[in-house]
């Protein structure tokens, strides 16, 4: 995700300042800040969406629920995620003091601004004109936006932003709709139900994992700031933290951290690999399915599954030019090391590659943290322990964190250089393969996960 420009420094000290001045006012109640203390919980309102806030296996997780956890503790209290679908809800929350921030991936706009006060940009965004590809000829600007109807969330920026140009194209057909979120809305452009609509790029990078099809037509609106919302009011406290906590989490790589965690594999895309990939899923993947759950053992089957396709193809009979063989292509050492006698056989294969990467899991120090870890063990798997553990050493010796994949990555590629694989233990290596290695899988294991949520599995 593109980062936002922010002069942090300045920023600080504005938090300070309005902070001081707070402490020279006499105030006969508590401040917001006082009051979230006091209540010892933080309320966050946000969107159910795979960008902001869902529960995996019943746990809370999310990019905006992680940076607000971290807010909360930061404060010493609880926090409380109060998750709606429709954005005018959380509008409506925060105007009564129902809750103290609005925390759900949203840009500023000139109506929004004028109602509420925002923090720092901490992302910014796009806004993109999406149909589904084949379905018609791709319009290039609104004018030839004219075979067809746009549906957009009402209360939306997207709707906003309709409102904004319908002097300038009176013949723009288009609605808004309280009965969809903004990915229902994409799900139903991928199956024909409704022309367009306008979906934001960070949202659209995820959904095109399990709908390849979604086409952009063109970019309707660039350089879309993304921030928290508070209550405009003469209280600064909390605003006065939230400036002071986004310098804080910026400047300590945690924001890159967290955008890295959630969002650094969806980047790329590719209409052809993904559309083959969901084919595969369909046609051959249920011919190991139960495989793949009889021997991941402590693994997710889904990891397992995306490792076998980035390996093979889900192909039994795959066989490397450099030897490696079967549905996890295996080397004839690791295969004997795992008690595989023929790497070509499907459910050996499977069993062994499963038994090998958790002795990469096991090998990486105890003291890295999923997903990090198992980040690592991929790339351990694809280019050898030893290799990584050199990327890891370049790492620290030029000031980055060797726990985190996010600076690993980066000095990954490094090892086809000699001027440092020279320095190293185990000497050249194709570095960037193991990259695109992990982020692959990443993409494949999400789409894994969509699907089987969906009961499509």
């Amino acid at each position: 995700m593109k980062s936002v420009v922010v002069t942090w420094r300045c920023v600080a000290v504005l938090a300070i300042l309005i902070m001081g001045l707070q402490g020279c006012t006499p105030q006969s109640t508590p401040n917001q800040l006082q009051i979230v203390k006091e209540r010892k919980v933080l309320r966050v309102g946000t969107l159910m969406s795979p960008t902001s806030f869902y529960y995996d296996h019943e746990v809370e997780q999310g990019f905006e629920y992680e940076l607000a956890h971290r807010f909360a503790d930061r404060m010493g209290v609880e926090l409380r995620m109060v998750s709606r679908f429709d954005v005018a809800d959380l509008f409506t929350l925060l105007q009564r003091g129902e809750i103290d921030i609005v925390a759900a991936g949203l840009d500023e706009t000139n109506k929004r601004r004028a109602l509420f006060r925002f923090g720092p940009p901490y992302d910014e965004i796009s806004h993109k004109l999406i149909f589904k590809q084949g379905s018609r000829q791709r319009p290039r600007d609104w004018a030839q936006v004219d075979d067809g109807e746009i549906v957009v969330v009402r209360g939306s920026s997207h709707e906003e932003f309709l409102r904004a140009i319908e002097d300038e194209f009176p013949e723009l057909k288009w609605r808004s709709t309280s009965d969809h979120d903004a990915v229902e809305l994409m799900r139903m452009v991928a199956r024909e139900e409704i022309d367009y609509t306008i979906a934001d790029s960070n949202q659209l990078e995820v959904q095109r994992r399990a709908h390849p099809g979604l086409s952009v037509a063109f970019t309707a609106q660039r350089e879309l700031k993304v921030a928290w919302a508070l209550n405009d009011s003469s209280d600064d406290s909390l605003y006065a933290a939230v400036i002071e906590y986004f310098g804080e989490v910026r400047d300590s790589g945690r924001l890159a951290y967290l955008k890295e965690k959630h969002f650094g594999h969806v980047k790329q895309f590719n209409y052809v690999t993904t559309s083959l990939f969901i084919e595969a899923v369909e046609q051959q993947l249920p011919q190991y399915i139960s495989l793949f759950k009889q021997h991941a053992g402590e693994l997710d089957w889904r990891l397992l599954a995306a490792i076998s396709y980035q390996e093979s193809l889900w192909n039994p009979r795959a066989v490397s030019p450099t030897g490696v063989r079967g549905m996890m292509m295996l080397t004839l050492p690791t295969a004997k090391a795992m008690g595989v006698q023929s790497r070509l056989n499907p459910e050996q294969s499977i069993r062994g590659g499963a038994r090998y990467f958790e002795r990469m899991l096991q090998r990486i120090p105890a003291r890295i943290k999923n997903p990090d870890r198992t980040w690592f063990a991929l790339a351990a798997y694809n280019i050898g322990f030893g290799h990584l553990e050199d990327a890891r050493v370049l790492t620290e010796r030029q000031g980055g964190n060797p726990d985190r994949w996010l600076d690993v990555k980066q000095r990954l590629p490094l090892l086809r250089q000699k001027q440092f694989y020279r320095q190293t233990k185990f000497g050249f290596a194709r570095g960037d393969e193991p990259v695109t290695y992990v982020g692959n899988i990443r993409r494949f294991y999400d789409t894994l996960k969509w699907l089987d949520e969906q009961g499509r599995l």
